[in-house]
């Protein structure tokens, strides 16, 4: 079976409960801005990467276990892996 580049994007913020000085900066920001009605901003980072497998299931396993392991502090990290697509066997 041939290999499917499978497009995932990695979702990372700060777990509920851990200090977000950045989130806060920009809620202390909005009034600025004129910018009322927002309030909870918490500020993480994006990660977008192409896992090769045989199938959306081992790809996911290796986003999961990258995220896992290496992206996310699993202390104080929360994060979500999304689909984006996926292409023909081979495609990059």
């Amino acid at each position: 079976m041939s290999a499917i580049a499978y497009r995932f994007a990695v979702n990372v913020t700060p777990k509920p409960g851990i200090l977000d000085p950045q989130g806060r900066a920009v809620e202390a920001s909005l009034g600025h801005l004129g910018i009322v009605g927002v309030s909870g901003v918490r500020v993480g980072r994006r990660i977008e990467l192409t896992v090769e497998a045989a199938s959306e299931e081992a790809a996911r396993g290796v986003a999961g276990r990258l995220a896992a392991e290496l992206l996310a502090n699993p202390l104080i990290e929360a994060h979500e892996i999304v689909l984006l697509g996926s292409g023909a066997p081979g495609a990059r």
